[in-house]
């Protein structure tokens, strides 16, 4: 008898338990249809577990999202889930209450269905990382706050109604194929993210976008111009204007006659019969006069302090500053003391460097005092301190350079015209029979390299997880820049090109990359010369990289950033390694043992970041080249693992682009494939 009150109370609590549940509410049948349809008509590579026995009411599933009493769908996230093919329409555009939907870093391609785009509480739409195309539609819902269509392949003119959307707080348009104008957005008062780079637009930058936003939001559209771009606009009809044509009844008045034609092509040939005279007197006086000075020249002056000319280089040792400055010495008094060849050499400036400050020549670098920083492939560079005591410079003294002064002249000039944060500026040239330098700014805070594997066993505190994300993103930005702005390969990216700069400056520009674009100076390489560390499998010839290599060599910087490991270690290929380790140990194993037990505090976010950042190492590092990213499609996963600007950046908005901070979706343990 005692035992029927406690199967009275448990009948009691089954009771009370069912009536709660059947009067908790439930998404509309249409919604859960809506859900199911969009599924069913999306091919995905993972299971989302949604129709699991546990999770009964699409509130549990993974990815959705209800509102506080359950009675509509107001988010579906699903981030890099595996979603291929077109977005099915008649699916999701069924979900009214919907305000948040992310669906980037999938295979998604072909148009955005109309009635997704119609939804009207649709605050946040997130399709970045895909391969969406067609044009993008002009009735935008007024309610949005957030709209990244980023790294897609739509095309066409960025709508003008987009000013209409006046709650709008980030707009992502960059890494499309949209053309035309840009239009000026000045009703857009609360835009506070803004990026259309490597587009194809055209024209000048209104007013209203170009004070407010940087040159990379602007980046990477050839005929766009003004501020805050580098490139002013001429008077020159901007494409799609039409020149009248001449006006009906002028054309005979405008008509030469026969005679006249005459006359013009007997007085040009005069002319340049004169002018090739002109040019022979002018090339006979400057050879006697040359001649004249070689007879009288006084032996060059030794200096009293700094450098030490020498005849011959001398190899010296890495930390020998005396021998640092005989070397580079050697360079600078070939100038000073080489008669009809000192005449053509000279130290050249290149780009904007005069307006920097920059005014010494090659006397001055021949007195100054000099340390080797390190040796490479394509030379060593020095660290030249100026006799003024305030100038400190990096020159390179190249070797195997196989280019004549012409191609040498041509290839530097245009590296001089490279203009961004996260390139180090080549500021200028010396070419002579014997030696060739580059001159580039200093760094005091070292390479990549001496952070990451310098500070082992020092009891220096290592590179943080913050400052390697920072550090990665701004080598993509560099080599993204280098790939669409001048279309040049970098050629020689690795940890010990990318520069550090104090971290008290602007975080976008945390790191620089040096060394670009002078791979085809060189002379071949031996036969017998290995390939790996940083080198893409396919590039036979290191003179010609592609922009697959660069991205190649991108992935093995991440891995190292991520391992600790040094790809220039003999007989390591870092890529089959971090592959071997995660197919039988799994990703724990392949982490920095020194970033692991920092532990800064990140938890399992920072893990989560790890992960993605791995992720996009071995894309980038895929053996075949059709299979890496482009360049600008790594920086955007790069921005999204550290929400815009790395983990500690600027510039993203509020609100639920915090949301988009997350790396790629991962369904819950219950859910097989």
């Amino acid at each position: 008898m005692a035992a029927l009150p406690t199967l009275l109370l448990l009948a009691l609590a089954l009771a009370i338990t069912t009536t709660n549940a059947a009067a908790q509410p439930t998404p509309p049948q249409r919604e859960r249809l809506a859900l199911q349809a969009f599924l069913a008509g999306t091919p995905h590579e993972r299971s989302l577990g949604w129709n699991a026995p546990s999770a009964p009411s699409p509130c549990l599933w993974f990815g959705v999202v209800c509102d506080a009493s359950n009675a509509t769908v107001v988010a579906v996230r699903l981030p890099g889930v595996g979603l291929v093919g077109a977005l099915p329409a008649s699916t999701l555009g069924n979900l009214r209450g919907l305000r948040t939907l992310s669906l980037r870093s999938n295979r998604l391609s072909g148009p955005i269905p109309a009635d997704l785009l119609a939804l009207p509480a649709l605050r946040s739409l997130y399709l970045q990382g895909n391969r969406l195309s067609g044009r993008l539609p002009g009735d935008l819902p007024s309610s949005l706050h957030h709209l990244s269509l980023s790294g897609n392949e739509l095309d066409g003119e960025i709508p003008e109604s987009l000013d209409g959307l006046l709650e709008l707080r980030s707009l992502r348009l960059d890494g499309n194929k949209f053309s035309g104008a840009l239009p000026s957005l000045s009703a857009l008062r609360r835009l506070e993210v803004f990026n259309v780079s490597y587009n194809r637009l055209n024209g000048s930058i209104p007013s209203s976008l170009g004070s407010r936003f940087p040159r990379e939001s602007f980046a990477g559209n050839l005929q766009l111009c003004g501020e805050p771009l580098d490139r002013p606009c001429d008077e020159s009809p901007s494409p799609g204007v039409v020149i009248p044509p001449p006006v009906p009844g002028n054309t005979k008045k405008r008509r030469l006659s026969g005679a006249g034609v005459t006359a013009i092509a007997v007085g040009a040939g005069a002319g340049a019969l004169f002018a090739l005279v002109l040019f022979v007197l002018c090339f006979v006086h400057r050879r006697r006069r040359r001649d004249a000075n070689t007879n009288n020249k006084m032996p060059t002056p030794t200096p009293t302090r700094g450098f030490t000319p020498s005849t011959a280089p001398t190899s010296g040792d890495m930390g020998d500053i005396t021998s640092s400055s005989k070397e580079i010495a050697a360079a600078a008094a070939a100038a000073a003391s080489g008669g009809g060849e000192s005449q053509r050499s000279r130290l050249v400036f290149v780009g904007n460097t005069h307006k920097d400050g920059y005014g010494f020549d090659l006397e001055d670098l021949l007195r100054a005092s000099a340390e080797v920083l390190g040796k490479g492939g394509g030379g060593t560079s020095y660290k030249a301190v100026l006799e003024d005591g305030t100038t400190t410079v990096v020159v390179k003294r190249l070797k195997d350079v196989a280019a004549g002064r012409r191609e040498f002249a041509a290839a530097v000039e245009a590296l001089g015209g490279v203009e961004h944060r996260n390139l180090l500026p080549v500021r200028g040239y010396y070419f002579s029979k014997d030696e060739k330098l580059l001159i580039a700014d200093h760094l005091p805070d070292g390479s990549l390299s001496a952070a990451l594997h310098g500070s082992r066993g020092s009891g220096q505190t290592p590179m943080g997880w913050a400052a390697r994300v920072q550090a990665a993103l701004c080598a993509a930005r560099g080599v993204a820049h280098l790939h669409a702005a001048h279309g040049l390969a970098h050629g020689n990216i690795k940890s010990s090109n990318l520069l550090l700069r104090p971290r008290q400056g602007d975080p976008d520009a945390a790191a620089l990359l040096s060394d670009y674009g002078l791979q085809q100076l060189f002379a071949p390489p031996p036969p017998s010369a290995r390939g790996g560390g940083y080198r893409a499998p396919e590039l036979v010839d290191p003179r010609r990289p592609t922009p697959q290599s660069d991205v190649y060599s991108l992935g093995v910087l991440f891995l190292e950033i991520l391992t600790g490991r040094s790809p220039a270690a003999a007989a390591l290929d870092l890529p089959r390694w971090v592959q071997s380790v995660v197919r039988e140990e799994w990703t724990a194993e392949v982490f920095d043992p020194e970033l692991v037990r920092m532990g800064s505090g990140g938890g399992a976010g920072e893990e989560e970041e790890m992960v993605a950042l791995l992720q996009v190492a071995m894309a980038c590092a895929a053996t075949a080249p059709d299979a890496r990213p482009e360049a600008p499609e790594v920086v955007r996963m790069l921005e999204e693992i550290g929400g815009g600007s790395g983990s500690h950046g600027h510039g993203r908005a509020t609100g639920e682009v915090e949301e988009e901070d997350r790396p790629w979706g991962t369904p819950p343990a219950g859910a097989t494939p």
